[in-house]
């Protein structure tokens, strides 16, 4: 079953079209990863489409689970399921991670929970994925490290259990351990049902995770999709050499 479908999306800014005409789609359970190099309009994508409202969709929708999501707020797409962490998180003080997540998790399912019961529930859940118990108790996003900040996403991950999980940069600015549990854990819970889009400048991801197509952005448009051995091709050869094709300098001359 498709669980997302991006289709012929194109985005502006300030009437200048930086995104055209991409297309996109993932399976449940699938983890794609979309490549390509600084500008290419990866992270425009998927702001855009997640409801950013700096960016302008000028044509196509966003279907999430069979529905078309493409002109709703962001707060009914993330209550439908569609996940978004950002590249650089907002800081937001004098709330802890746990309260956040307890605040989401009364507005997302209309429940009712103790915060004493959901705070202990959601630590045990937390240290099962081998992730600290202690970042519940800091507050959201500020004073944390690079590293710390994207494990405080797998929490939510945890927490939350969007049906698409879209990760802008999440293996940027991370230490060596922090990235393994960062991995182990969008490993685990992508074994578990979540469908995933990963957004990467690193073939060496693979090295840790088995995604099943990956997608190459350059000047707004997708101009290439492949499975691993795309990303395999970029390690070796580089992002200019794999964007070699005869769509490039038509989507340049557009984007």
């Amino acid at each position: 079953m498709t669980m997302l479908s991006i289709e012929d999306f194109s985005v502006s800014v300030e009437d200048k079209e930086v995104v055209r005409d991409v297309a996109l789609s993932l399976t449940q359970g699938e983890m794609g990863v979309l490549m390509g190099p600084n500008g290419s309009g990866k992270s425009t994508l998927v702001n855009a489409l997640m409801g950013h409202p700096h960016y302008t969709v000028t044509k196509g929708s966003v279907r999430l689970d069979g529905d078309d999501v493409t002109a709703l707020p962001v707060f009914e797409k993330a209550k439908r399921g569609l996940f978004l962490s950002l590249q650089h998180t907002p800081k937001i003080g004098g709330t802890t991670l746990a309260a956040f997540l307890h605040k989401a998790h009364t507005t997302m399912t209309g429940e009712t929970t103790d915060v004493l019961e959901y705070y202990l529930a959601l630590r045990e859940t937390v240290k099962g994925y081998g992730i600290r118990d202690d970042l519940l108790d800091r507050p959201l996003s500020e004073g944390l490290s690079g590293g710390e900040k994207k494990l405080a996403d797998m929490v939510q991950l945890i927490a939350l259990r969007p049906k698409v999980a879209i990760l802008d940069e999440i293996d940027s600015g991370v230490d060596v351990d922090a990235m393994k549990t960062v991995f182990r854990t969008i490993d685990r819970l992508q074994q578990e049902g979540t469908t995933f889009l990963l957004i990467s400048h690193y073939p060496a991801l693979l090295d840790h995770l088995a995604p099943s197509s990956v997608h190459l952005m350059a000047a707004g448009c997708l101009v290439r999709r492949a499975g691993r051995e795309l990303a395999e091709e970029i390690h070796r050869d580089g992002f200019c050499k794999a964007i070699a094709c005869p769509m490039i300098e038509e989507c340049g001359s557009k984007a």
